[in-house]
């Protein structure tokens, strides 16, 4: 029988969004949520943020710069709802068809 629950916990996007603006907005989704679902800033540094929730639960979000844009990294194990959300909220990188006109 497979994991699926490895699959939930570890989810990725990519956006038009600089890793800061990414980083920034994930503490502002994050702690504005109402309910068992707010989580506060625990540890920073510039390629991610670790947020505490309820019951000690742990977001954490990670960024990493890339030619195509900003490679975004979100992982709970509680919170899996709550991170596809954020990275849904992110702005896309605009798909190519890798068809030249």
């Amino acid at each position: 029988m497979a994991n699926n629950q490895r699959n939930r916990t570890m989810q990725q996007a990519q956006t038009t969004l600089g890793a800061a603006a990414v980083l920034s907005t994930a503490k502002e989704f994050f702690g504005s949520r109402t309910g068992i679902y707010t989580a506060f800033l625990e540890k920073e540094g510039p390629t991610f943020v670790a947020l505490r929730g309820q019951g000690g639960e742990e977001i954490v979000i990670g960024v990493a710069e890339t030619p195509a844009g900003t490679s975004v990294t979100g992982s709970s194990y509680l919170f899996d709802q709550q991170v596809a959300r954020f990275l849904s909220t992110l702005p896309p990188v605009a798909a190519t068809s890798g068809v030249v006109s």
